[in-house]
């Protein structure tokens, strides 16, 4: 049992504080409305030991077996204990399932003890609560096991395909440094002895001199202008802002789209499968877009349609999706088969993703190409110009 220090008021207006003892936050807000509170703030006082969040590898494994097991007609508490105790499973992992497990021997839903552990995505607590509620939870977690072996899938062929601009990138970066740090001191003498130099040569000079004898300082610079993006890309206006460039940006906006659709068609189809009310899948897969611009719009995508207007119309205001994702919803809600529609848009999209991701890596490689190219063309221009110009003089001398 957690337990949570609470704000909350009453419907006519008062505000209550106090502390209580749950299972979770979730049980603690349904107590509250029990005795006519609406949760304003809540903070965790149990000092719950941390667990690493799971990788997509690993939930698909846990949703694989669980599936099986499950299907096979063996209890849950039964399918959790052969789980934790496979061998060649990380020890880390292990100890997650075993917690789980000592919740569930406490009596504690399934979903619950997830919850608590804080490692596993709100995407698949939700659909393993909207399972042990209908009943299906076998099904449930084999459409679980889908969903992250596609993303599992899919991030592989981005690490794959990042590779080669990765490996461009350093080799840029060490050929510069070497040229900068150890060739051009060796045309020093040569420098010396002119009465002026060009302004590219005085530049590169100078950078020269900080890397050769204080590049301890440049190092800190590093860091600390890294730590800088790191603390501003934390703040919730400029992320958004860095989000919207995204979705509008000349080429790669469009195959940026492509993905964020393709992630939320896979989800609400995995979602609204399980059995989830469409309000509360919106609203959950609205939150794994991974872009929170878009992200922001679905709290008036689920407002919209929990007063009644079509998810298809709702979903066609949203900036940063494509629109072929709300047509398609139009059709299955007029056919009366939305489950199906979005099973079959989902893996449309999903190739179409697949296929961004290439064209975005594709485009990458002669940016990065270029850009090396200016930098070791404005260093070898940088050298070569003084010796020309000193040519230049004795020739006219």
């Amino acid at each position: 049992m957690a337990r949570f220090r609470y704000t909350a008021k009453s419907m006519d207006g008062k505000t209550k504080r106090g502390t209580m003892e749950a299972l979770t936050e979730n049980a603690m807000i349904q107590e509250l409305k029990s005795q006519g509170l609406f949760l304003v703030e809540a903070k965790n006082l149990t000092e719950a030991k941390g667990y690493k969040k799971l990788n997509a590898k690993q939930l698909a494994g846990f949703c694989k077996e669980l599936s099986t097991l499950l299907a096979s007609g063996v209890s849950l508490v039964r399918a959790l204990d052969i789980i934790s105790d496979q061998e060649g499973i990380d020890p880390k992992e292990r100890e997650i399932y075993q917690a789980v497990l000592l919740d569930l021997r406490k009596g504690i839903g399934l979903s619950d003890a997830m919850e608590s552990k804080k490692c596993f995505p709100d995407l698949m607590i939700g659909m393993i609560r909207a399972g042990e509620g209908s009943g299906n939870l076998d099904q449930v977690t084999e459409r679980l096991t889908l969903q992250y072996e596609k993303d599992y899938k899919l991030t592989q062929q981005v690490k794959s395909a990042m590779t080669y601009p990765v490996v461009l990138l350093v080799l840029c970066v060490a050929i510069v440094i070497l040229i900068v740090t150890f060739i051009l001191p060796q045309f020093q003498s040569l420098f010396d002895q002119m009465d002026s130099l060009p302004v590219p040569t005085e530049i590169l000079i100078a950078i020269s001199d900080f890397l050769v004898q204080k590049w301890y300082a440049a190092l800190l610079i590093v860091f600390t202008v890294f730590m800088l993006i790191r603390i501003i890309m934390a703040i919730p206006a400029v992320r958004r802002q860095i989000d919207y460039r995204k979705v509008h940006m000349p080429v790669f906006g469009k195959l940026f789209k492509i993905i964020y659709t393709a992630r939320f068609a896979r989800t609400l189809s995995s979602l609204y499968s399980s059995g989830m009310p469409i309000a509360t899948a919106l609203g959950i897969a609205g939150n794994t877009i991974g872009n929170s611009y878009v992200e922001g719009q679905f709290e008036q995508v689920v407002a919209l349609v929990r007063s009644g207007i079509p998810m298809s119309q709702a979903l066609r205001e949203v900036d940063g999706l494509q629109k072929k994702l709300a047509s398609t919803i139009l059709v299955g809600e007029e056919s009366g088969r939305l489950d199906v529609m979005l099973d079959s848009i989902a893996l449309s999209l999903e190739a179409d993703a697949e296929e961004a991701t290439k064209r975005m890596v594709t485009l990458m490689e002669p940016l990065l190409i270029m850009m090396m190219a200016v930098i070791v063309g404005f260093i070898m221009i940088a050298v070569m110009l003084p010796i020309y110009e000193s040519y230049s003089a004795i020739e006219n001398s």
